[in-house]
């Protein structure tokens, strides 16, 4: 055990290092002194502006209106992410948030309308989504519930711009306490005996001490990987992407979409974000396969509005550090790995890291149990969010190149492999370990890429046909009608002056 917790020092801003200091302000701030180092002089990455729903309590816990959120970031509602020739070329579905149709115990819905398809039914799955089917209008409301019924009503989050949302919560972490330091790192000193990171030299000659040392320095992780040599599990066999390129251009149409785009191209895929001023693009891709003139042209040839930059081009290596705590050292944000954000999960893993340090806060002293802890849960997480986003590419039907020949044919992780074959054998699907997708959510890649189970779970039978065909025009008409209630998307930003 290590001397009590009383100096936290953040190194980096951006939304990983603001985001961290408005939690811990807000719940520790009595009890630590939080300062955060960053200097004007290093851009951050900032092109992560699609998020899910879990960033709606977290923001609410630290104590951020929504109202002042969303007028703040530009945000724009997000009902879920279309992909586009994912499963196969002119294709498309969504992964759309919230529930579908009706549940009942021991059996979800999903078993019921596959017994339904296997009877002639030719519904389509998203038309019991109450989110798809507002998604696809452009409408959106807070709901709850949907009106005179138990079921769950629209689950929603936010594009926003992430650069200024780093800057709306460095006011956020000010006014709770955080002091911010203005430099850059230059030295980074540590304890010859335990080798503890113990002061930091900033350029401007100002020397930081600290108790604990939280690693927010993005891709170059300066402390955990640079300081402390922590290693890094290389996941780039099974994700080949290993560029980037992002531009923002102007929106191409009235209506604001309440829904991400996901569209795959020859050696990746293409993100389209609408915010309320532009729209976000970018274009993951394998350099091994595209070059970056080309992915660049390839990029600004498929722009839904004129371009309002040059593309900006980040390079990425996809795994996570062996360790994301060593010794008084916690690496949060893209420091501690790297996912592409095909299912929007960078800020979340940031908002989880946070709050997985807050529960195993070491205020006495830091301790082996809770670091061993620690990167348990970290690793748990990292890989079951990699499983799911290594399903989009595996489950293609694409051969029409050869970065699609790659990703169907390629082995994958024993743990998705038993996933697969579970859902396309039997329907079934187990959440394990608090895992971040839910069934439901699985359920969607599945069936859109076209893995469609051999059976059903034989309590759907309890259901006549009759009550069957009931209930699922009654819910279909039900979503249908709900969603056409809803004001427009673009009508709801304007209450919030945007």
């Amino acid at each position: 055990m290590t001397k009590q917790i009383k100096n936290v020092v953040i190194v980096g801003g951006g939304t990983a290092g603001w985001l961290t200091a408005s939690l811990l302000a807000k719940v520790l701030g009595k009890q630590i002194n939080i300062s955060l180092v960053e200097s004007e002089q290093i851009a951050t990455i900032g092109v992560g502006e699609a998020t899910i729903p879990p960033i709606i309590p977290f923001n609410a816990a630290i104590g951020v209106d929504e109202k002042d959120f969303i007028k703040a970031t530009n945000a724009t509602i997000k009902l879920g992410i279309q992909f586009e020739n994912w499963g196969q070329q002119d294709e498309s579905y969504m992964h759309a948030f919230g529930g579908f149709g009706k549940d009942f115990p021991f059996c979800n819905f999903l078993n019921y309308w596959l017994k339904a398809k296997k009877l002639g039914d030719d519904s389509c799955f998203w038309d019991y989504s109450i989110n798809y089917q507002a998604a696809k209008r452009n409408r959106f409301n807070k709901l709850a519930a949907i009106p005179n019924t138990q079921l769950p009503g629209i689950t929603y989050a936010y594009h926003f711009d992430a650069n200024l949302y780093a800057k709306f919560l460095r006011g956020h972490a000010e006014k709770l306490g955080v002091k911010r330091m203005e430099g850059k790192v230059i030295e980074v000193k540590t304890d010859v005996t335990n080798g503890f990171v113990t002061e930091l030299l900033l350029d401007n000659q100002q020397q930081i001490n600290g108790d604990l040392f939280i690693d927010c320095s993005g891709l170059h992780g300066l402390l955990l990987d640079k300081t402390l040599n922590v290693g890094f599990e290389d996941w780039s066999h099974w994700l080949p992407c290993d560029s980037a390129l992002a531009v923002p251009c102007e929106h191409g149409e009235s209506e604001i979409k309440p829904y991400t785009r996901s569209i795959a191209h020859s050696a990746g895929w293409q993100w389209q974000i609408p915010l309320t001023n532009r729209i976000g693009n970018g274009l993951v891709y394998a350099s091994k396969h595209l070059s970056d003139d080309n992915a660049k042209a390839l990029l600004l040839n498929n722009l839904p509005g004129k371009a309002l930059a040059e593309p900006k081009l980040i390079r990425f290596r996809t795994g996570r550090r062996l360790k994301q705590w060593h010794k008084n050292v916690i690496a949060i944000g893209l420091s501690s790995g790297f996912l592409e954000p095909l299912e929007s999960t960078s800020i979340h893993l940031i908002q989880t890291a946070a709050t997985r340090l807050l529960k195993h806060f070491p205020l006495m002293g830091i301790t082996d149990e809770v670091v061993t802890e620690y990167n348990r849960q970290s690793q748990i997480e990292f890989e079951r969010i990699r499983d799911f986003i290594i399903l989009h590419y595996k489950l293609t039907k694409r051969e029409d190149s050869a970065f699609w020949r790659q990703c169907k044919h390629m082995e994958i992780p024993p743990s998705l492999d038993h996933k697969m074959q579970l859902f396309i054998e039997n329907a079934l699907f187990f959440r394990q370990d608090d895992e971040l997708f839910s069934e439901i959510a699985w359920q969607q890649v599945m069936l859109g890429q076209g893995a469609t189970p051999k059976q059903y779970h034989p309590l759907a039978d309890n259901l006549t046909v009759q009550q069957l065909t009931e209930m699922l025009a009654n819910l279909k008409v039900l979503m249908r009608h709900t969603s056409e209630q809803l004001p427009s998307h673009n009508e709801f930003l304007k209450r919030f002056g945007n």
